[in-house]
């Protein structure tokens, strides 16, 4: 087996915990974030030499988070505006990612970094490659999104409800 490249074991040792962290959340299942973690690293191992370090964390989990998405999406798991129990957060995470995935890519993206990753806005436009002030924006239009989606009470339900 050869040796990974220079610096990606710490790197991994970072950052698979909060792709997995961010997985976890957004499917509510174990093995599955544990899949989707270990392919976004085995995607940033192969691509390695391109990738910017001052802009690898959110590289890996922006991925991450479309990565969910997908696997969301192909698993058929969608549901109907206005059935979501707030009791039930298998449904909840079930409608978030249904809503997440009508986003606009650049809203879907700032708004899991944001919210579903925990980081600040000036680490997000750093992970997106776009000014704090567009982060602001991408995260303002996509929350108006999603409360007209799901309603102000669902987004309070899982931490996105005020900006």
């Amino acid at each position: 087996m050869a040796p990974s490249p220079e610096g990606f074991e710490d790197a991994f040792r970072d950052l698979y915990p909060r792709a997995f962290g961010l997985a976890f959340r957004m499917l509510g299942n174990r093995q599955a974030a544990e899949d989707v973690a270990s392919e976004t690293m085995a995607r940033a191992l192969m691509r390695w030499n391109r990738l910017d370090r001052e802009r690898l964390a959110g590289w890996v989990l922006r991925v991450t988070a479309n990565q969910a998405i997908d696997l969301m999406r192909r698993k058929g798991r969608t549901l109907e505006v206005g059935v979501v129990d707030l009791e039930d957060s298998t449904t909840l995470r079930l409608a978030l990612a249904d809503a997440l995935r009508r986003l606009p890519k650049r809203q879907r993206e700032a708004i899991a970094l944001r919210y579903l990753s925990d980081l600040s806005e000036a680490d997000t436009a750093a992970a997106l490659g776009i000014a704090p002030g567009s982060v602001k924006v991408h995260v303002h239009r996509g929350l108006a999104s999603l409360r007209d989606q799901l309603g102000h009470d669902t987004l309070e339900a899982v931490g996105a409800g005020s900006e």
